[in-house]
């Protein structure tokens, strides 16, 4: 794998790709700068070295050139993390884009206009693809949450850079930390799944499962697996039409020898609110016109027991509706399982949008070997998939 340590940057221009897609309020104010801290220790590297760098980044969803979705409303916040003045230029390629990129001494940081203002880059187009490369000496890619995507900035532009093609330090660490779960793993590793979709869910079950010693699942997946073996799950979510998936799986599970831990009850409740009327109950007996919002206090103590046993966990999806602070507590509670194995010497790796959000929200962040950035990107590979992105760079 090649990575930062591996060139000397000094008098070279670096081209980025970035994932700044970072969101803003209504002022364009950045409320969350993960991503532009993330990718800090790469361009200290770079900057370190003598030489300079070229950001290129999307942002949002837009539809042609949309001033609300214009890079230059988070330059002051950049500068402010990177240390160093960022300079803007209002394209990613052209005239003025080619100036800016030649203009630029060692040292120095420029942030190119929104890629997605052009329909070449989602379209993966080699032209397009051509121009961004024309700018710099070094190919750099070190966003992981668009490593899926074979897009123009992604992968395509790799082409042009047949031997000055490296990973950046976030990417290599991303790779790193999935590949210590999927292929360097030790044992017990035990993988945490959560969310509402056993579909959404299904091939990176089906990929994990020669893995893996012990599977935990929770949240609103629980309730397809409950109602497929004859439980009764009241109003809770479930997936009717995928009952026999959830049976094949536990099949599959029993051959690969690992064991798997459903809820045995639930915090149930007789309304989607926080101020619904609430009661323990068996996961099985969950009455009609109540559902299964949280884990309850007889499953996490099971869970407790499985993770602090564990010298490798994957957490993907929370075990209970997080957002509502009366059905927390089981999302916490894992969280808090989770630390404590860590600090036991197991290595844990979170990711995927909504656990990743808990993490944050409830002060996890620091206490995980590692937070994953990017949640469609870490999913497919997970699932087993070669991803775009990291390809590129490899070959």
């Amino acid at each position: 794998m090649k990575t930062l340590s591996d060139i000397n940057f000094k008098n070279k221009k670096a081209v980025i790709r970035v994932d700044f897609n970072v969101p803003l309020d209504e002022n364009f104010n950045v409320t969350d700068s993960t991503r532009i801290e993330a990718a800090k220790p790469t361009i200290d590297k770079i900057l370190a070295d003598g030489g300079s760098a070229i950001l290129m980044s999307h942002l949002g969803r837009p539809k042609g050139k949309e001033d609300k979705y214009s890079l230059k409303h988070i330059v002051d916040k950049a500068s402010e993390i990177l240390g160093v003045k960022v300079t803007f230029v209002d394209d990613c390629i052209g005239e003025a884009a080619e100036k800016a990129a030649a203009d630029l001494k060692p040292g120095e940081v420029l942030l190119l206009e929104n890629l997605r203002f052009y329909k070449e880059e989602e379209a993966g187009d080699a032209d397009f693809a051509k121009k961004l490369a024309s700018l710099g000496d070094i190919y750099v890619n070190d966003a992981f949450g668009t490593a899926h995507r074979a897009h123009a900035s992604t992968t395509i532009i790799a082409n042009y850079f047949p031997k000055d093609k490296v990973f950046g330090a976030l990417l290599a660490k991303e790779i790193e930390s999935l590949n210590k779960v999927l292929k360097d793993s030790k044992s017990p590793v035990t993988a945490i799944l959560g969310g509402s979709k056993v579909s959404s869910k299904i091939t990176v079950i089906e990929n994990i499962l020669g893995k893996i010693d012990n599977l935990i699942i929770g949240g609103g997946m629980t309730y397809t697996f409950v109602k497929a073996q004859g439980g009764k799950v009241g109003d809770s979510i479930c997936e009717d039409d995928k009952q026999d998936l959830a049976l094949e799986i536990l099949a599959k599970a029993k051959e690969n020898n690992v064991n798997v831990y459903l809820p045995v009850d639930v915090v149930a409740a007789d309304d989607f609110s926080n101020d619904a009327n609430t009661k323990v109950v068996d996961v099985n007996e969950i009455p009609d016109g109540w559902q299964g919002l949280d884990a309850g206090p007889k499953t996490l103590e099971i869970f407790k027991k499985v993770i602090l046993d564990s010298k490798t966990i994957l957490w993907n999806g929370p075990v209970g509706v997080f957002e509502m602070e009366k059905f927390a507590k089981g999302t916490i509670a894992i969280g808090e399982f989770i630390d404590e194995a860590t600090q036991k010497g197991a290595f844990s790796l979170v990711g995927g949008g909504d656990s990743v959000s808990a993490v944050k929200q409830f002060g996890f962040e620091s206490k995980m070997s590692y937070v994953s950035t990017g949640g469609g990107a870490m999913l497919e590979m997970l699932e087993g998939k070669t991803l775009p992105g990291i390809a590129a760079i490899q070959e």
